[in-house]
């Protein structure tokens, strides 16, 4: 079968790279794919927002299975339009998808159907005095968050009165994250540590794939800003077995049930981000789609035919509901910025040693922004430029923590910088 993935980030390059080990997969498309990608599946120069494009050339080149990997897509609808055309696309549809481009609509649906989250409250652009004078009085620290995509970058975490009434003015008047910012959700602040869970969803069965924990702020000890995650590592410990069945029956589970009756039937990948807190997991926020980088680990521990498992989903054939992955071993990824990354940076700096890191066992280096300079030579063109990742089916985390940062060592470009923490959570929760 003929597969088309939809993408060009790091995300996308884990599931060709995982898509490529299938014996059932033909021709591999990208579109339009990066350097990386394209040691692995042929590139193809189409837009992931250029809906028409993509419908058109599947059709031409009778794709078995589209798979959609960045949500921009998702929320203008792709699923939908392949669907009328009767070919077989892996992603939700758009009202589906909702429940990411969305945050409003994520957390009322959550209110709805019993789902545990944050205490929280929208307040619209109109709303701004309203929403001022709501966050001056809120317990602190307290959390904003722009309702639409905003490159999983649209939160602000407020410690003060000053700084939340600020955040506020930031968002609703001065558009700081423009239309994404119209609307904002403020939340209670959870205490807790984070994780990631996948459910690869036919609309009522799921399976659940390794929990992962993602690193979003750009420093060691969870310092700086938000960014769309600087490494991450799986399984977690946090995430222990009586919690991933927990997530299952009180997120996943009704999740699934109240999008079916509202008439949002999901198909795809459920993406939950998670707070563990001292009573159990809640709900920090819904994707739809796989994660970034958590797929660089979650994806390579995952021991079956990813294509199997996506074609299933997608026809809503999936057998049986699998609540315990069976994960053999860790994976850890860490990814490696460009100079002043998440705020302004410099692109077209050469990078050097992707070879020598990719040679290394069981060693794999996902090219998240690269492209080829005209003279040949690999260069970065994006704020996240590599995500290199070590699996280890046997050993210890620390093994496989020590195997990655073996091979971020040997690569090198100007500026580069990436935390030097990945994993230690872990290791501190293995000798609590």
């Amino acid at each position: 079968m003929d597969v088309l993935v939809i993408g060009s980030g790091g995300r996308e390059h884990a599931l060709v790279w995982k898509l490529a080990q299938s014996p059932k997969v033909g021709t591999l498309y990208c579109a339009p794919g990066n350097p990386g990608i394209a040691t692995h599946a042929r590139p193809v120069s189409i837009q992931p927002t250029d809906t028409g494009g993509l419908l058109t050339f599947a059709r031409e080149h009778a794709v078995g299975l589209t798979v959609v990997g960045p949500e921009q897509p998702l929320a203008l609808g792709i699923v939908d339009a392949f669907r009328a055309e009767g070919m077989r696309i892996f992603g939700p549809v758009r009202r589906a998808a909702e429940i990411e481009w969305s945050k409003a609509f994520a957390k009322e649906f959550m209110q709805r159907h019993g789902i545990p989250t944050a205490a929280f409250r929208v307040f619209k652009r109109e709303e701004s005095a309203e929403a001022s004078l709501y966050v001056s009085r809120c317990p602190l620290p307290v959390v904003l968050k722009a309702d639409g995509l905003a490159a999983g970058k649209g939160v602000m975490v407020c410690r003060t009165s000053a700084e939340a009434t600020s955040a506020v003015s930031s968002m609703l008047e001065a558009g700081a994250f423009g239309s994404a910012g119209e609307t904002v959700v403020v939340e209670e602040f959870l205490e807790g540590e984070e994780a990631s869970v996948f459910a690869v969803t036919d609309g009522l069965r799921y399976v659940l794939l390794a929990p992962a924990q993602d690193h979003k702020r750009v420093f060691d000890g969870d310092q700086g800003k938000n960014t769309g995650g600087m490494g991450a590592y799986a399984p977690t410990p946090i995430v222990t077995p009586d919690i991933l069945k927990r997530v299952g029956r009180e997120i996943i589970a009704p999740t699934l049930r109240g999008m079916a009756a509202e008439g949002r039937t999901y198909r795809g990948c459920l993406y939950a981000g998670l707070m563990i807190t001292g009573s159990g997991p809640r709900v920090v926020e819904f994707n739809c789609r796989f994660g970034d980088p958590e797929s660089q680990v979650v994806l390579p521990l995952h021991e079956g035919d990813l294509l199997d498992l996506l074609i299933a989903a997608s026809d809503g054939t999936l057998t049986t509901t699998i609540d315990r992955p069976r994960v053999t071993g860790s994976a850890v990824c860490v990814v490696i910025a460009s100079g002043g990354y998440p705020d302004d940076y410099t692109k077209g700096k050469v990078i050097r040693g992707v070879d020598a890191a990719s040679t290394l066992e069981d060693t794999m280096v996902f090219h998240a922004g690269t492209r080829i300079a005209p003279d040949g030579t690999l260069v970065t063109s994006g704020g996240r430029v590599l995500g290199v990742t070590a699996l280890r089916r046997t050993g210890p985390l620390n093994a496989t923590i020590a195997a990655a940062y073996d091979a971020v060592h040997r690569i090198s470009f100007e500026g580069m910088h990436y935390r030097r923490d990945i994993g230690q959570k872990a290791l501190r929760k293995t000798l609590e």
